[in-house]
């Protein structure tokens, strides 16, 4: 009772909450069209994508700071004061005078100890490696999206072998109380038989529930807002099996290395760990600059000569060189290298680590798919007897030959054992497709 309460509350959460345009969905997801809209919607993924956008605005920046620099600037002043008349020893009215200047200046860097090159490269490599953890961040979406879809397909599945019970269930039962009515039977017997159909329609109530959770689960990672008429396409995975793999983990990881993002990533950052340490240790090397400027100005104190005229007269253009040699910066520098060293070792041991994490996981995904064609094979053999004694079971409960109790025991052999070759199935399906995940092989049934 209380597991039918609990599915009939999932059904109206999902109505509660279906979309707000009330507008039902005809609609089938395919795997590869939830992976695609998850993609589109995953805030994970989105945030990876601005960080690409602010690292390729950093490369643009690192590029344009070789240029020179041009400044221009303009100045009025006024100025206001009063003559002193030494023979009279009285300050005269006030007068007011006026001025403007104009100045254009530009600088330029000639040699940084090639701090501005490394900058650029540094700035180029961290783009490349943003856009693999984007590729990282995809990829694990996708395969969280595939392992959801799947369990919504086996608990499609698992609904309708219990709905097969209980109309197998239900025929045994009419002829049960048939029997029990001509006296054949004892009325133990029927009940025994009524008792498992009861106990099969808990079964599907809970296979509903677990549908309708599996279902809220996809459709939440989707970032998709719950709908009751949410539903998938369930593709033939038969041809998915049996294809008696025996993955070879180093022959998988070899190939792994050089195509998942996450290695790149780690790769990328130890090389910008260390240009990092050449851009800081440039700063105890000198530096040249040039810089350029040209000036003009005006004064209402200037007699003779008009506006334009103070201005042409006046033009003063200046050029220099400026080297800069560091002296003593308080190990400032020293310290800064030695820190900047050691995050190259840190970078060096995460992408060691990234490797480990990536062969654990191939060699695991190896084991996993051995396991899972050991465990199907044996529980489709399983599944084959039990059916086979279930039928025998089945012809002599008809004839009379068979009471219930010894029926029932048959029947729930065959239910167990068609539950173990469901999981067995799927689990199987999962482990081929994160093999072919790690092989690069896109994501699809």
């Amino acid at each position: 009772m209380k597991t039918i309460q609990t599915s009939l509350v999932i059904a109206v959460f999902l109505l509660i909450f279906s979309r707000l345009d009330g507008k039902a969905q005809d609609k089938t997801w395919k795997l590869e069209e939830c992976i695609n809209y998850a993609l589109s919607k995953n805030i994970q993924v989105q945030k990876a994508g601005l960080s690409n956008d602010k690292n390729q605005l950093y490369s643009d920046q690192a590029l344009a700071n070789r240029l020179p620099s041009l400044n221009a600037s303009v100045r009025q002043n006024f100025n206001w004061y009063k003559g002193f008349d030494s023979s009279t020893g009285q300050y005269g009215s006030a007068n007011g005078s006026s001025s403007s200047s104009y100045s254009l200046n530009s600088n330029v860097a000639l040699f940084n100890g090639q701090k501005l090159n490394n900058k650029i490269k540094q700035a180029k490599l961290e783009q490349q490696a943003g856009q693999f953890y984007s590729e990282t961040v995809k990829e694990s979406v996708g395969l969280n999206i595939l392992n959801a879809y799947l369990q919504v397909l086996y608990a499609y599945e698992n609904v309708s072998n219990a709905e097969k019970q209980i109309e197998a269930t239900t025929g045994q039962m009419a002829l049960a109380k048939e029997r029990l009515d001509l006296g054949v039977i004892s009325r133990s017997d029927y009940l025994q038989i009524k008792s498992e159909l009861a106990s099969e329609k808990s079964t599907l109530a809970d296979a509903q529930s677990q549908l309708s959770i599996y279902k809220v689960t996809l459709m939440q990672l989707m970032e998709l807002p719950l709908d009751t008429n949410f539903r998938i396409s369930a593709p033939n995975l038969d041809s998915l099996l049996f294809q008696g793999n025996q993955p070879n983990a180093q022959e998988i990881y070899n190939l792994a290395i050089d195509i998942k993002p996450q290695i790149k990533n780690a790769e990328l950052n130890v090389e910008s760990a260390g240009l990092n340490v050449k851009i800081i240790k440039a700063d105890v090397m000198p530096s040249l600059s040039m810089d350029a400027g040209l000036s003009s100005s005006y004064s209402s104190l200037t007699t003779g000569t008009g506006y334009s005229g103070q201005l042409k007269n006046k033009i003063n253009p200046a050029l220099g060189l400026s080297l800069t040699i560091p002296v003593f910066q308080k190990k400032q520098v020293k310290t800064n290298v030695e820190i900047a060293t050691i995050a190259v070792s840190e970078a060096e041991l995460d992408e060691i680590n990234t490797k480990n994490e990536l062969r654990k996981n191939i060699e695991q995904a190896c084991v996993d798919v051995v396991a899972a064609q050991i465990k199907y094979a044996a529980s489709l053999e399983e599944n084959k007897s039990t059916r086979e004694s279930y039928e025998v079971s089945t012809e002599k409960f008809k004839q009379g030959l068979l009471n219930s109790v010894d029926y029932l025991f048959e029947k729930i052999n065959l239910i167990t054992s068609e539950s173990k070759l469901l999981q067995s199935k799927f689990n199987q399906i999962f482990s081929y497709k994160v093999l072919d995940f790690y092989k690069g092989i896109p994501l699809t049934l």
